[in-house]
């Protein structure tokens, strides 16, 4: 097989929050998209972010976390609620780490 077979366009994959506290807070589980394949840099950023850089780790995960066409959910305007920003950060490391 050659390796040019496996590169392909990035594709949305659907993720949803649907932790008891959450669902029990916010009525209803909670969706939001990732790209399946990160471009490089931002998967080496991720990879060599530090958990103790949560300024760092914000920035990075509102990239990643983005609604049914693909557009970042966050902006300077817009952020999720601290617990629903929590959850997706792990659930987008998840993603990603597979």
């Amino acid at each position: 097989m050659k390796l040019s077979e496996l590169a392909v366009k990035p594709q949305l994959t659907k993720i949803t929050i649907d932790s008891e506290q959450l669902v029990e807070k916010y009525g209803e589980p909670v969706d939001f998209y990732v790209l399946d394949r990160l471009p490089l840099d931002k998967y080496t950023k991720l990879a060599s972010v530090k958990t103790e850089d949560f300024s760092s780790m914000i920035d990075l995960v509102k990239e990643l976390i983005l609604d049914e066409d693909g557009n970042p959910v966050m902006d300077d305007e817009h952020v999720l609620p601290t617990d629903l920003l929590n959850e997706a950060m792990v659930k987008v490391v998840e993603s990603v780490g597979k």
